[in-house]
């Protein structure tokens, strides 16, 4: 499947690498490097999939260079010296290694995108809460605590109309079709989280079961944020919906299918890159 981005979309893209190119003052092109598993979950390896072609056909339109790996090891020093942005599609790095070197890479200036499971964890599970540094401080949700099911569109809505995220979306917007998390940490008593788009109170009840606990009817939800204290961006986003019922796993949404959203991990993806350390709020 090839992915197409609207004619309104790939023309501010080039003018944003234009302009992008013109305050660097160098040819050089930003590095981006995404990391995935693949392997937990039929929706989210579908995701994986999808974020990869749709990133791959984005960067050749653009001012940056990108590649993916499955290969965690990769994370370390040396590899991440000339990376300018790190994606996380799936899961995080397991490995004491690799987590010291992503935690001195983003203490030591780097941007990081990280995408619905990238932030699981739970103990008991494959993911246990092993990582105090990337769970407490750095994304600052703690553990999972539940989801709805079966995947569904949400209205969203924006709380932070001045950040380079979000500042070009409208107050509202629907979502693709999503797996939507809640988390055991309250994001907004945390003063280093800045929560930029949330779970509008008009998409309850949210989830269509069967299980009573997989249908929100209030609540609060933070769906898009990022941390004062570094360059990142986490998005909860990132669970397209798979035919499991009938045992075919086909493919029943996709989530770059949505222009304003789409536009949200574009504007997302050139902020992290920005070499202007006045952009890191």
């Amino acid at each position: 499947m090839k992915f197409k981005m609207s004619r309104i979309i790939l023309l501010n893209l080039l003018i944003f690498c234009f302009t992008f190119q013109l305050i660097a003052q160098s040819p050089v092109k930003s590095r981006v490097v995404a990391f995935y598993t693949g392997k937990n979950d039929a929706a989210h390896v579908s995701f994986v999939h999808e974020a990869d072609r749709w990133l791959a056909e984005l960067a050749k339109d653009s001012c940056f260079e990108y590649e993916s790996t499955n290969d965690w090891n990769r994370l370390n020093k040396d590899n991440l010296s000339d990376v300018d942005v790190v994606v996380f599609l799936d899961t995080r790095p397991d490995s004491l290694p690799g987590r010291q070197a992503f935690q001195n890479y983003m203490e030591n200036g780097g941007a990081w995108l990280g995408f619905h499971f990238c932030a699981f964890a739970l103990d008991g599970s494959s993911f246990p809460q092993n990582w105090d540094w990337y769970h407490e401080i750095f994304l600052g949700a703690g553990q999972y605590k539940g989801n709805t099911w079966r995947p569904t569109t949400a209205i969203m809505n924006v709380e932070n109309n001045t950040h380079p995220v979000t500042r070009d979306l409208p107050n509202n917007f629907v979502a693709a079709p999503n797996e939507w998390y809640s988390w055991e940490n309250d994001l907004r008593e945390n003063p280093a989280i800045e929560i930029l788009v949330s779970i509008d109170s008009s998409s309850f009840p949210l989830g269509t079961g069967p299980k009573k606990h997989e249908i929100w009817h209030d609540g609060y939800y933070p769906v898009v944020w990022t941390n004062r204290h570094f360059k990142m961006l986490y998005i909860n986003m990132g669970h397209n919906d798979i035919d499991y019922e009938s045992g075919t796993n086909k493919e029943l949404s996709f989530t770059f299918k949505n222009d304003v959203q789409n536009k949200m991990v574009i504007d997302a993806l050139f902020w992290l890159m920005s070499r202007d350390s006045s952009s890191v709020k």
